[in-house]
């Protein structure tokens, strides 16, 4: 079994160099699993965060001027860096996030994906040549780089939010200051490490790890150099972010807060299904935007369900993710247990059925942890809470329906619309159910949804722009129409 990181120290990257925070400061990354120290950052203030612009800004006529054979060059070897390094980055991420050792180092294989992916559109930036309205002029339409952005990361999946935002916006010219959740910023450090390694040139991407992120979105937002902010988080803070943006126009990709239903119609095969909603629901512990946060089961086929789902969640093993038995690690705090407890107690007070689980687990090997069993609960209604608000742990709530259009109905009804699943082996059925299901992406007949290759992205309020695919990397270029006039015929 592995042995939890422990004494990592990292720093801010800032125009090429390691630094410390201008005031010295530092705060401790914590484990989850434990309570135990994994290592420090720098608390980084306005100057540092001002340095890191200063740098993106500097950095950029030579960046965007490289060819963009070269970039890619540069995103493959990165790409490359941070498969050889996967063992590294997997124990220090299970160490600061409790993702399980297995998951973590998944996560950092889809992260290399991403830069092996848009190395590939970097080659393929194309303009056009369009036919004029007057035989004596010329049109042409470029596709250049926004400027300088940023990348606000999450914690759930420290290694690839970065790499799904860095990718393109390397691809395509930009250069990026990335602010990383503070709960994982170990993790975006040797992301980091990684992509300065394959040869990318000082200020093209900076760092900067800090605690206070209202201080460093103030920063950013308030300078003018900073064309661009990507950000992954909840619809509250993108709320907030949009207002911020107005001032300077701004230009903002924003994946926010899901409430992803489930939908398992009769004619599904169950064990398909079952497989597919263990897999969107309990990944990372349940805590994913695009997790299946409402699952609905037709009549048919309802309690089949949920003997079935609760025969494998409690096989699931909870524990610290070092340990190679273990499929459910520790949510990512106190808070967290906190939620998941309050969604679980609410509705079973309101009149749902605990199947499997429901329980805080803070003794023994669990002691110090924020530990929380994986839930079944099965009669969930539409007044309680995991109905209405997005869980982010590992409970699984069960609704029955009756009828396509009921289930489309209630799939619908949230002001969310990030990702949603559904399981049938009728093919009509497939079709009209993606089409009419409110989401910007649908599983059908699978919960596991992402890839470097595919468009990532919500509608409503759970944001707007897309991240991945071939769409990605025009979040990160400006089209110029130039008209060349008294060419003549």
């Amino acid at each position: 079994m592995a042995v939890a990181a422990t004494g990592v120290e990292e720093r801010l990257l800032i125009g090429g160099e390691w630094v410390e925070a201008s005031s010295g400061n530092r705060f401790d990354v914590i484990d989850p699993g434990t309570g135990e120290l994994v290592g420090s950052v720098p608390d980084a203030g306005e100057t540092d965060v001002r340095a890191a612009i200063d740098a993106a800004a500097a950095a950029l006529e030579g960046w965007k001027a490289l060819p963009a054979l070269h970039r890619a060059r540069i995103l493959r070897r990165a790409a490359d860096l941070i498969r050889e390094r996967r063992d590294m980055i997997a124990l220090v991420m299970t160490s600061e996030q409790g993702k399980p050792l297995a998951e973590a180092a998944g996560e950092v294989e889809y992260a290399a994906s991403f830069f092996e992916w848009f190395a590939g559109e970097a080659e393929r930036v194309y303009g056009q040549i369009v036919p004029p309205m007057n035989p004596a002029n010329r049109v042409l339409v470029l596709r250049q780089p926004v400027g300088v952005t940023a990348a606000i990361t999450p914690w759930n999946f420290p290694a690839a939010m970065m790499t799904r935002k860095l990718g393109p916006a390397m691809a395509a010219g930009c250069t990026s200051i990335v602010k990383p959740a503070s709960a994982t910023p170990l993790t975006a450090a040797l992301i980091l490490r990684a992509i300065e390694d394959a040869g990318t040139p000082p200020g093209v991407v900076n760092l900067i790890t800090s605690r206070s992120a209202g201080m460093v979105a103030q920063e950013l937002f308030s300078d003018r150099r900073v064309r661009k902010i990507s950000f992954t988080g909840s619809t509250e803070v993108g709320k907030d972010l949009i207002r911020a943006s107005a001032d300077q126009v701004k230009r903002l990709s924003l994946e926010l807060g899901g409430h992803a239903p489930y939908l398992i119609f009769d004619d599904a095969d169950l064990d398909e299904a079952v497989d597919g909603l263990i897999a969107s629901k309990f990944r990372n512990a349940g805590q994913t935007c695009v997790c299946a946060n409402r699952t609905y089961v037709q009549s048919g086929v309802y309690d089949a369900v949920v003997a079935k789902l609760a025969a494998k969640v409690t096989k699931m093993v909870v524990g610290h993710g070092i340990r190679d038995d273990v499929t459910i690690g520790p949510l990512i705090d106190g808070r967290a247990v906190d939620k998941a407890d309050e969604h679980v107690r609410d509705a079973v007070a309101k009149g749902a059925r605990l199947v499997v689980g429901g329980e805080r687990l803070d003794s023994g090997e669990h002691a110090g942890g924020s530990f929380y069993t994986p839930t079944v609960l099965e009669g969930v209604t539409p007044e309680m809470l995991i109905s209405t608000e997005e869980t982010f742990g590992p409970v699984a709530g069960i609704t029955r329906f009756e009828t396509e259009e009921e289930a489309i109905r209630v799939a619908n009804d949230t002001v969310y619309g990030l990702a949603a699943y559904f399981h049938t082996r009728d093919y009509a059925r497939l079709l009209r159910v993606a089409e009419k299901l409110e989401y910007g992406i649908v599983g059908a007949n699978s919960g596991i949804i992402s890839a470097a290759n595919a468009p990532f992205g919500g509608v409503k309020e759970s944001g707007y722009g897309r991240e991945g695919g071939a769409v990605g990397i025009d979040e990160y270029v400006d089209v110029k129409y130039v008209l060349v006039g008294g060419v003549g015929t």
